[in-house]
């Protein structure tokens, strides 16, 4: 018997969800849309109903859904929790500033062996790091190769000072080049994936003070909502965000405003958390991880997908760091299955699209009618059902990894 067709004991009436993208620069209402359009078309395929209003609670950004699933009406605040001014500051690098980002960000991966040992979980998300590197040395070398090119055709000129003209002339082309490139990167990818890897790794892994700070933030809004008329608190924390959300529930678990009220449940998407916690100095991650895999205040799963090149799909990312404790509860590790869950023609649509399958967890999927009990962002974010309960019977993946390749396993 599938969910849809078993009752619904102690169904939610009310939930408030705290979103926490990764390291993106947009403005948040991209998310609303996203929810908006995805909802939509994932309700008209599933049969069940969700309708989109402003938001009904104070926050600097989020919406009310109100939903009707599996013959039960529940109203839905969610919350984006808001870094992209961080990181937009974090992006406003020069040319020269950012190729000095490489250099440094090369370093902190290949000086400290990470990079060799992240190989060993998934090659996918080594390559969407080394990808950047690649393209902005090409980039380089194109721009060197006008230089050159410039110089040398100049200089076979019949003038007084003809090569120093040349030379000149080389250089400011050269310029131009790597500004067409930059002003491209919409189509590229390259400076924003650099400022990525590079904003993790510039503390060899440890958070930067206005993170940390944002992150205390966030932590006092969720924990008020822990003390509202609420059945559940679902934290999604999706890429990068995932991480964030681990140290946030971390600390809030262990100034013990957790377990009290609102049933506590942590959705990871699409988790990078391996590329932060095999830095060198991640102690603070590290810890986090340990303390929240063992704590029964809270229900902790994560979903990746093998087709998700960006992820590091199936991975279990307290084993993989070398922290799990003996009394490891969480996270339980499922597959969103995009080769199964999308139809064939829609698969055969996006599987390359490596930047958009990153997103696939926070949209539709059109092979679930039928399978409900399957991932569904819908279900989990608006319907009746606890995170707990949604997943409940359900075996783990078979496929998932828990090899601790770590070096750097120090707490502190």
């Amino acid at each position: 018997m599938d969910d849809a067709a078993k009752p619904v004991p102690d169904p939610v009436r009310r939930r408030r969800v705290f979103y926490i993208p990764g390291y993106d620069p947009i403005h948040p209402r991209r998310y609303r849309e996203l929810y908006r359009r995805e909802g939509a078309e994932q309700a008209a395929l599933s049969g069940y109903r969700l309708d989109l209003r402003g938001k009904h609670v104070q926050g600097p950004y989020g919406w009310h859904v109100t939903a009707e699933i599996d013959g039960q009406t529940v109203e839905t605040d969610v919350e984006v929790l808001v870094w992209s001014d961080i990181v937009r500051g974090s992006m406003s690098q020069s040319i020269p500033g950012t190729y000095l980002e490489l250099i440094r960000t090369a370093w902190a991966y290949l000086g400290s062996g990470a990079l060799f040992r992240l190989m060993r979980l998934r090659k996918g998300p080594i390559v969407a790091a080394l990808y950047p590197i690649a393209v902005l040395l090409a980039q380089l070398l194109v721009a060197l190769i006008v230089w050159g090119a410039v110089w040398g055709l100049l200089s076979l000129l019949p003038l007084t000072g003809a090569g120093w003209a040349g030379a000149a002339l080389g250089a400011g082309a050269a310029v131009w080049v790597l500004r067409w490139f930059k002003a491209r990167d919409s189509r590229f990818y390259a400076y924003y994936l650099m400022h990525d890897y590079a904003y993790s790794a510039q503390a060899g892994g440890a958070n930067p003070p206005e993170l940390e700070a944002r992150m205390t933030a966030f932590r006092q809004t969720i924990a008020a909502a822990l003390t509202g008329d609420y059945d559940e608190v679902l934290v999604v924390g999706h890429s990068s965000g995932a991480h964030l959300a681990v140290s946030i529930l971390a600390d809030l678990i262990r100034e013990g405003r957790a377990g009290r009220g609102p049933a506590l449940s942590f959705l990871s998407l699409g988790q990078v958390v391996p590329m932060v916690s095999y830095l060198p100095k991640a102690h603070r991650l590290r810890r986090d991880l340990q303390d929240l895999s063992r704590s029964p205040a809270l229900t902790w799963v994560d979903v990746t997908a093998p087709g998700d090149g960006c992820a590091f799909a199936l991975c279990d990312p307290v084993r993989v760091t070398g922290v799990a404790p003996e009394d490891q509860l969480w996270p339980l590790i499922y597959s969103a299955a995009f080769s199964q869950t999308l139809r064939p023609s829609t698969w055969a649509q996006v599987k390359r699209r490596y930047f958009r399958l990153h997103f696939q967890y926070l949209c539709a999927f059109d092979n679930l009618p039928g399978q409900p009990w399957d991932y569904d962002y819908f279900r989990i974010t608006a319907g009746p059902r606890r995170l707990a309960d949604h997943f409940a019977g359900r075996p783990q993946s078979k496929s998932r990894i828990t090899l601790a390749a770590n070096r750097f396993t120090g707490l502190s």
